[in-house]
C-alpha cells in the first residue's frame, strides 16, 4: 500500500487517543476491582486489558489511512501487546510499567549501535521530515540516544519508588512533554545544520 496523506488532526488523535483513553480509564476505575473467571483484577490491570485493543485498532486505522506505520510505532505496539499481556496473564501491573523502560532502552541501543558503526539510523527514518547535514544527524542521534536512556532511567525510578498515580501521570503527560521539549531544545541544531531539498539534490 502506497503512502497517503493523513490530516494532522486525525493523525494526532490516532497517536495520542489511546494514551488519553488509558488515562481516563485509569482515573475512572483505579479504585475498582474486577472478577473474571474467579480471579480478581485491579482497575489498573483491567484498563491495561482495554488499552491493548484500543492501541491496536488505532494503529490499524493509521496504517489504513496513511499506508504507513513507523518502525517506532510497530515496536511500541508489539511491546504493549507483550508486556500488557504479561500483566494480564500474571495479574501483575509491574510488567506493563516496565514497558516504557524496554522501549526506550531498545531505541537507545539501536541508535547507539548505529553510532558505533559511524551511521545515523535516525537519518534513515526521518530524513524526509528533517533534512540535515550529516554532522547534524550524528549529533542529533547521539543526543536522542542519551535522551532515550534518560527516559528509561526516569521510568524505572518513578514506577519503582512512586505511586501508580504518579506513574500514570508521568506516562500520560510527562513522557510526551519531555519528548516535545527535547525537540524544541534542538532548534539551534536544526538551524545550524538544516538543509533544503534543493541543496541536498544539488
Amino acid at each position: 500500500m502506497s503512502d497517503k496523506t493523513i490530516r494532522p488532526g486525525v493523525k494526532l488523535a490516532l497517536e495520542y487517543g489511546p494514551i488519553i483513553a488509558f488515562f481516563i480509564g485509569y482515573v475512572l476505575f483505579k479504585d475498582r476491582q474486577f472478577t473474571v473467571a474467579g480471579i480478581d483484577y485491579s482497575g489498573f490491570v483491567a484498563v491495561t486489558a482495554m488499552f491493548i485493543p484500543v492501541l491496536a485498532v488505532a494503529s490499524f486505522l493509521q496504517w489504513r489511512l496513511s499506508g504507513h506505520l513507523s518502525k517506532m510505532q510497530i515496536a511500541t505496539l508489539v511491546l504493549v501487546v507483550v508486556f500488557g499481556g504479561l500483566s494480564i496473564w500474571f495479574n501483575d501491573e509491574r510488567f506493563f510499567k516496565m514497558k516504557p523502560t524496554i522501549i526506550y532502552l531498545l531505541f537507545a541501543g539501536i541508535l547507539g549501535f548505529g553510532l558505533m558503526r559511524g551511521q545515523s539510523y535516525l537519518e534513515a527514518v526521518m530524513d524526509q521530515a528533517m533534512p540535515l547535514e550529516r554532522e547534524g544527524w550524528m549529533k542529533l542521534t547521539k543526543r536522542l540516544a542519551l535522551f532515550f536512556l534518560g527516559l528509561a532511567v526516569a521510568n524505572e525510578a518513578i514506577w519503582r519508588t512512586m505511586s501508580t498515580d504518579a506513574w500514570v501521570n508521568f506516562k500520560t503527560f510527562g513522557l510526551p512533554i519531555s519528548i516535545f521539549g527535547f525537540f524544541m531544545a534542538q532548534s539551534g541544531l536544526f538551524s545550524r545544520y538544516g538543509t533544503s531539498e534543493e541543496e541536498k539534490e544539488g
